[in-house]
């Protein structure tokens, strides 16, 4: 076994165990879902308040926060499905705290640099806001067109790993360059999942 595979095992053995522990508590899965997004907000609080002479600090405590509210957000679904508690709301629910979590972070940031009077990354950082919310809601209304749209790269997942890798190696400036990454592929995300859903939906009767 690689070191990899051994380290994956591993995590996936801890997880479990977390997941088994709260299924044991009986904790709604909707609980979960909400308290990851308060820690969310935690972790914008921080990129708000981070200035330029403690922005590397700062950003690290948010990327160690967002770590843990991405905990959260992976034990939520697995607790409503080992406790029985899967329903239809469960999932538009969850749905709609990761639009608000994904803003509350870009809202952090956008803060930060208005803060630090860099005009050009306030405007950056609103238009990463945008499409990350571009991305899930042409998946969202393309899927109740054609059935499904998971073309593209940028999904939820992959923006909040470079968010974290921003945060916590922005003693470097890096999340300058991640904001750039992310409007780039957000926005290609965006134009794929359009093209996509056109070509899908040629032959299709106009809807009355």
């Amino acid at each position: 076994m690689t070191w990899t595979g051994g380290f994956g095992r591993a995590c996936g053995w801890l997880l479990d165990k977390i997941v088994h522990g709260l299924a044991l508590s009986r904790i709604s899965p909707n609980v979960l879902t909400f308290i990851g997004l308060m820690i969310n907000i935690l972790a914008a609080f921080f990129f708000g308040h981070a200035d330029v002479t403690n922005a590397g600090r700062m950003f690290f405590y948010a990327g160690l926060v967002i770590i843990g509210a991405g905990l959260f957000d992976m034990v939520d679904g697995r607790v409503a499905r080992r406790t029985g508690q899967v329903t239809v709301f469960g999932a538009f629910f969850d749905s709609v705290i990761d639009r608000y979590s994904d803003v509350v972070l870009f809202f952090g940031l956008l803060v930060y640099y208005a803060r630090v009077n860099h005009f050009r990354y306030v405007v950056l950082a609103a238009f990463v806001m945008v499409t990350s919310l571009m991305v899930s809601y042409t998946r969202a209304r393309a899927e109740a067109l054609i059935g499904s749209c998971k073309v593209g790269f940028m999904e939820r997942p992959e923006r909040i790993v470079l968010i974290i890798l921003g945060a916590l190696f922005n003693h470097w400036g890096v999340m300058a360059p991640v904001l750039w990454i992310l409007a780039v592929l957000s926005t290609i995300t965006v134009i794929h999942r359009i093209q996509h859903t056109y070509q899908n939906t040629k032959q299709m009767a106009p809807l009355v």
